[in-house]
């Protein structure tokens, strides 16, 4: 029954868990089942997204068998790993609900304690973003985990303790998530600080994963901070891109401005020439002109991209 349209039931979820997994036959079923007892505890109508990726344990079978019995699990099979940011992407355009929650699935959280915990916290305080902060946490990855969590509230000001946990978003926040590439599923909140929702914390419980092995390795440290980079570098300059490369070249050009004076003084006073530092503010020069005509090409390439959008949305309008 993992097929590429899932059954959707007629009622409108006010909740969508959305579940990446991957080799999780051991903790999945109490995933699932538990996210629609949260569901019951709360009183609430609820559905539960599942990215089959690329399992090569029993998770597709127990997936089938939960369909059968939960109408509103809708379940999403990659015949192999595409990944976690590809299946969150694939699970957000398909949800339904006001609010949608991540939530693994490994049991570390769990959703008949957590959902509630979240949806509240969310609630009370008129937030658009709540993210969970693990509690007694003890596993392999948090000496990872602070790196990761120094560079968001340092280089991205997101002042969160645990920023690539558990979170409720609000529908408006992933309709507004740009395209997600690579490993951009970690950046979830600093994505949506930066478009100025309003986002909190709520401490939540944790525990070790009572079965399976977790995904993660040590390779992924350099990788992440590559991408926090490129996250960092889109949404401050994707709609200004001259304000980058302009403001390289400009420093470029005034260094080697500085430079010549200074060589000119040098030649001019003592007799002295430094051929050296003379071809390397030239070329520096030549350097920052060609960011310049980066930058400027750049800009074109925004204001188109900016009417082509323009463009589709009315056509939808009009469709």
């Amino acid at each position: 029954m993992n097929n590429e349209e899932p059954i959707i039931p007629s009622s409108h979820p006010y909740i969508s868990v959305v579940v990446p997994a991957r080799d999780e036959a051991g903790t999945i079923a109490q995933v699932v089942e538990r996210s629609f007892a949260a569901y019951a505890e709360m009183g609430c109508t609820g559905e539960v997204l599942v990215v089959n990726d690329g399992s090569t344990d029993g998770t597709g079978p127990l997936l089938d068998d939960l369909q059968r019995k939960h109408p509103a699990l809708r379940v999403f099979t990659n015949r192999r790993s595409q990944g976690m940011t590809a299946g969150l992407q694939r699970m957000f355009s398909a949800s339904r609900g006001d609010i949608v929650i991540l939530i693994p699935g490994d049991m570390e959280s769990d959703p008949l304690v957590d959902v509630p915990i979240l949806v509240r916290h969310l609630e009370a305080n008129d937030l658009d973003v709540a993210a969970g902060w693990r509690q007694g946490r003890k596993d392999g990855k948090v000496f990872a985990s602070a790196i990761y969590n120094f560079v968001m509230r340092n280089l991205a000001g997101v002042k969160v303790h645990d920023g690539n946990w558990i979170k409720a978003m609000r529908r408006e926040v992933i309709e507004n998530f740009p395209p997600l590439r690579s490993d951009w599923h970690r950046f979830l909140l600093m994505i949506a600080a930066q478009q100025g929702f309003r986002l909190g914390e709520v401490k939540t419980p944790y525990k070790p994963r009572p079965a399976g092995s977790s995904k993660f390795g040590f390779s992924r440290i350099p990788i992440s901070l590559l991408d926090v980079l490129v996250v960092k570098f889109l949404l401050t300059f994707s709609r200004a891109p001259m304000r980058f490369f302009g403001g390289l070249g400009l420093a470029g050009i005034v260094i080697s401005l500085l430079t010549f004076l200074y060589l000119t003084g040098l030649y001019v006073f003592t007799d002295t020439q430094q051929r050296p530092i003379f071809i390397a503010a030239g070329i520096l020069a030549v350097i920052s002109v060609l960011l310049f005509l980066v930058g400027f090409l750049a800009e074109l390439i925004v204001s188109q991209t900016e009417r082509i959008e323009a463009l589709e949305k009315r056509e939808g309008m009009k469709g």
